[in-house]
């Protein structure tokens, strides 16, 4: 077995700042991956920049919760609130999804209409998730699959930690409700292979999400097993505009993509870094 590598950025679009810090990720440091939110204030920019970089693997961000959608907002009463954005009452709207047949058909709608825009784009569809990892919802992750196949969807997101590797770099706990969605993120991951889709086998991103320092990354690589990792990140060059999560560490992440001693783990590792896309063609 070999090891192989993704790194990805998520948010690629929400701001200037974090495309910048895609770009730059990838051209100097590690990053081979970004996922785009069709609907961030930035997309444009970073559909742009995008297309200077071809051996960047651009994906489609999902935003169904904290965002703006692509339909019209009085097409999705069931899923924005009044300011015409998702809502962000994650736990009611996955109930409401899941037992209200109205909200299924706009959210299938919704659906549709990012994965479109992510094709007018132009840029090959290298990967799928979603921001806030609502693909973990069953009833979503289902819808992706079936509208996904139609925009040639070949790989996805399961966010499969392993707990016992981060707690070999530092102490971590692990409440209740982390367990519960390592316990969908394991079922995910088997419904998305028996689908056929290329999925790694673990995921580094969740319990240090907004605080993956270069130490923290190097340190994962290290210990990084056989197969595929993917490690996601949220980095910008600036902290002024860089979204809505109050104290992640957008900038800390930038540096760490760019770090010698990041680097210096992927050449000990003698992980093989990749986008997505690489490994669904072959």
């Amino acid at each position: 077995m070999t090891r192989r590598l993704i790194v990805t950025a998520d948010d690629f679009g929400a701001s200037t700042a974090i495309n910048h810090a895609v770009e730059r990720g990838h051209g100097e440091g590690c990053l081979t991956a970004a996922s785009l939110m069709v609907t961030g204030d930035a997309v444009d920019d970073a559909v742009a920049r995008a297309r200077r970089l071809p051996e960047l693997g651009v994906g489609l961000h999902l935003v169904l919760v904290e965002g703006r959608p692509a339909l019209p907002p009085a097409a999705l009463p069931a899923l924005v609130d009044a300011s015409g954005h998702f809502r962000t009452d994650m736990a009611r709207l996955g109930a409401d999804i899941f037992f209200k047949p109205a909200a299924r058909r706009q959210l299938r709608a919704e659906i549709a209409a990012q994965f479109a825009a992510f094709a007018a784009t132009g840029l090959p569809l290298d990967h799928v998730n979603a921001h806030k990892h609502f693909h973990l919802h069953p009833t979503i992750a289902g819808i992706i699959l079936e509208v996904g196949r139609g925009y040639g969807m070949k790989a996805m997101r399961a966010p499969v930690e392993p707990i016992a590797i981060l707690r070999g770099i530092e102490p971590v706990q692990q409440a209740a409700a982390t367990r519960i969605a390592d316990l969908w993120a394991r079922l995910l991951r088997r419904r998305l292979r028996r689908a056929g889709m290329v999925v790694p086998d673990q995921v580094f991103g969740l319990a240090w999400s907004g605080a993956m320092t270069a130490v923290r990354v190097a340190s994962l690589i290290d210990r990084a097993p056989m197969g595929i990792t993917e490690l996601y990140l949220h980095p910008a060059t600036d902290k002024v505009g860089t979204g809505h999560a109050p104290g992640y560490r957008y900038t800390d992440e930038f540096a760490a993509l760019i770090d010698p001693g990041v680097r210096q783990a992927i050449t000990r590792s003698g992980a093989r870094l990749t986008p997505f896309a690489a490994l669904t063609e072959a």
